[in-house]
């Protein structure tokens, strides 16, 4: 009676290493888009444009970029693989990629909501005065992507 692994070591290595580049391509094609709605989102801040004005900007937003990266490849990499399913299976979960999906959109929604009413409620803080300088813009958008890491690693690590 054999316990442990019915397929060897090495194979399950490979299949976890390409469910991980799988999820970080999806996840990250997910992080450009959110960057892209977040304009739309925001038509009075024109992110992709500001932040290219500043290295420090730019510095910002490859910082953002790769905490959010950090807390994808963290997150599928801890997320159960191969329990009760088949290898194949394993590798591309469709409810997961579901639930990354409907969790970026809600998350997304709610943060631009939520910027939107303490706008509102915080009258003499301006929120909206971070489109005159880039390295505002480049310090939002920072925070934006890793607030969406954090929000992907959850649903990459939350049981099914």
């Amino acid at each position: 009676m054999q316990v442990g692994p019915v397929v060897s070591f090495y194979l399950l290595v490979i299949f976890w290493v390409i469910r991980v580049v799988i999820i970080t391509f999806f996840c990250s094609f997910l992080g450009w888009l959110g960057i892209r709605i977040l304009d739309v989102l925001t038509p009075t801040i024109h992110e992709r444009e500001k932040i290219g004005q500043d290295p420090i900007s730019i510095a910002l937003f490859i910082a953002g970029f790769i905490i959010f990266l950090g807390c994808i490849i963290h997150g599928v990499s801890t997320s159960p693989m191969a329990i009760g399913r088949s290898l194949l299976a394993s590798l591309i979960n469709f409810n997961r990629l579901e639930l990354l999906t409907i969790n970026f959109f809600v998350s997304l929604l709610v943060a631009v909501a939520l910027f939107n009413i303490f706008n509102k409620l915080t009258p003499k803080i301006r929120f909206l005065a971070i489109r005159d300088n880039s390295i505002a813009v480049g310090i939002y958008v920072f925070s934006y992507l890793v607030f969406l890491g954090i929000v992907l690693h959850a649903a990459l690590t939350m049981s099914l």
